[in-house]
């Protein structure tokens, strides 16, 4: 009888979409498992060396990177979210979505720009120069940490605006105003009020900020900045140690997750915001001096992370025009958008099945939930030594069948084909797809769903047949998210693409590497115009939020 009775909750429960999103779960822990167990393996010499005289620096250099990064983009973040949420001055509402723009720029392309401009022969000294004007070197320099704080403060900041801002604007106003009838000062108004209420959206903008950093190699590397990210490339590309290579990931792996379960204790127990249908803040109206010192600060950080930036690169692209517009491009372009492509309806299908596994609130489908989107927040050097080495284990096993169809004794079939690629995008990006799915599913209810199951559908042909219509917008929102993500990503492509499989991420961080800086510029321009898809998609998404 009992025997019975599990066998039917088994038959209920494990049905065929609970399996497949368990069995993408199983997949996505393969890699992590692979990297942990580095732990237990004999060092060698080359790790004992990695230990005793750069594991300091890298760890070192990690934290100091993210701490100054984190604390920058929150004080930068938050200024302007408060500027912009809550007061009225000259061109708001074009700064209102103009900065987010610099999110369309990855890093490592601001990063070898600024570097080139300001450089001795840059435009900006050569203009300098040329107005009679001397300027100490000094003052300059963009290298090193001063070259990478800024590349990620001024182009991550719109994690913590955006976030801010629509915290702010929605659930700050009845209180913001209640404070102001009683005569608070702005200053008061903003340290007293919404700071502590916006407390934890900043916090999360932040956490997104650290990720990326944590996750980042060409800033660092272009830098010379010593990270456990660069360490892991360096040990990988330098050495050919893939067992020093994984130790070091699994360190990078243990501060990811430290990081996130000490932002859980941070928030435990404290609720923030308010309840009910909130209304948007009553906006202070600047005047003179005050507006125009609003608009001057909105402005100049708009300039640093979007116009300045776009405006050289497309002057370079013009004097490297013909010697980049070659089939080779065209080569680079078609790589990026093919495994983009093929990772992103993989991300979209994986998704499906487990938001659709996931509406059950249930404490198994929570943990499946968090688990199957925990790959964006690992960095994408981790993911990749773990799918390195698993595909150079597969081979191992498979030796015995390659040999015996005849394709050599050992050959690396699999550890050198795109599909190592393709699955790194596929479980590093796989939370930007749920995520959009997810919140459709939460838009259209479950009223139809019900409906469709009480006529006698099943489950898989209510979803095709009712549910997968409805959720057509969230379902292109969430694959173009994904497809411009993948085409922006680097990390992961330098690690697992086959060999002589280049990318426009990777081509363009080669020329920057080489100090061909002009050539870079076409490349890096037609990634910026594809990411400012995903700018252009928030924009959207957030304009139907407010009506």
């Amino acid at each position: 009888m009992a025997f019975a009775r599990i066998m039917r909750l088994m038959r209920r429960e494990l049905d065929g979409w609970r399996l497949a999103g368990l069995g993408w779960a199983a997949v996505l822990l393969l890699p992590f498992l692979f990297i942990f167990s580095a732990w237990f393996a004999e060092p060698n010499e080359q790790w004992l060396q990695i230990r005793a005289y750069l594991l300091k620096d890298y760890v070192a250099g990690t934290v100091r990177l993210t701490v100054l990064t984190g604390l920058l983009t929150a004080l930068l973040g938050v200024s302007l979210a408060w500027l912009v949420a809550a007061h009225d001055f000259p061109l708001r509402r074009f700064f209102r979505w103009a900065l987010l723009l610099p999110l369309a720029i990855p890093p490592y392309i601001a990063a070898y720009t600024y570097s080139n401009m300001l450089s001795y022969t840059g435009v900006v000294q050569k203009t300098l120069r040329g107005l009679g004007i001397e300027v100490s070197q000094k003052w300059l320099a963009f290298g090193s940490m001063r070259g990478a704080l800024f590349s990620f403060v001024f182009f991550l900041y719109p994690y913590v605006y955006l976030i801010a801002r629509t915290f702010m604007e929605r659930q700050c106003a009845s209180w913001v105003e209640n404070a102001r009838l009683l005569g608070a000062r702005p200053l008061t108004v903003f340290f007293r009020v919404a700071l502590p209420m916006a407390r934890p959206a900043v916090a999360g903008g932040v956490a997104l900020v650290v990720y990326e950093v944590l996750g980042d190699y060409g800033v660092t590397s272009y830098f010379g900045v010593r990270t456990l990210t660069t360490g892991i490339f360096q040990t990988w590309f330098g050495m050919y140690d893939v067992e020093s290579a994984m130790r070091l990931a699994s360190w990078l792996m243990a501060a990811v997750v430290g990081l996130f379960f000490l932002e859980r204790w941070l928030r435990r127990g404290r609720r923030y915001g308010v309840s009910g249908r909130s209304r948007p803040i009553a906006l202070t109206r600047l005047r003179g001096i005050a507006a125009a010192l609003a608009f001057a600060f909105c402005f100049l950080v708009f300039a640093l992370g979007f116009l300045i930036p776009v405006l050289q690169l497309i002057a370079w692209a013009f004097l490297s025009f013909e010697d980049v517009w070659k089939p080779r491009f065209w080569r680079w372009t078609l790589n990026t958008v093919a495994v983009a492509m093929v990772a992103a309806f993989a991300v979209t299908a994986i998704s499906l099945v487990v938001a659709n596994v996931c509406r059950r609130r249930t404490a198994l489908n929570q943990l499946l939930a968090r688990w199957v989107t925990a790959g964006y927040a690992m960095p994408g050097a981790v993911i990749a030594i773990g799918i390195l080495a698993v595909f150079i284990e597969l081979d191992r096993l498979l030796a015995p069948f390659y040999a015996a169809a005849g394709w050599g004794e050992r050959p690396l079939l699999l550890s050198t084909s795109v599909a190592m690629l393709v699955l790194g995008y596929v479980i590093r990006f796989t939370a930007t797809g749920y995520n959009s799915v997810e919140a459709g599913y939460e838009g259209i209810g479950s009223r139809f769903t019900e409906s469709a199951r009480l006529l006698g559908h099943g489950r898989t042909r209510t979803f095709f047949r009712v549910e997968m219509p409805l959720l057509r917008g969230s379902i292109a929102v969430g694959f173009l998210l994904t497809f411009v993500e993948i085409c922006k990503e680097l990390p992961l492509a330098l690690l697992l693409r086959p060999f002589n499989f280049e990318t426009l991420a990777t081509q363009t961080y080669r020329y920057a590497k080489d100090e061909q800086i002009i050539l870079a510029a076409l490349p890096s321009l037609l990634v910026i115009a594809v990411s400012l898809l995903s700018v252009a998609v928030l924009h959207a998404a957030e304009r139907r939020m407010e009506r």
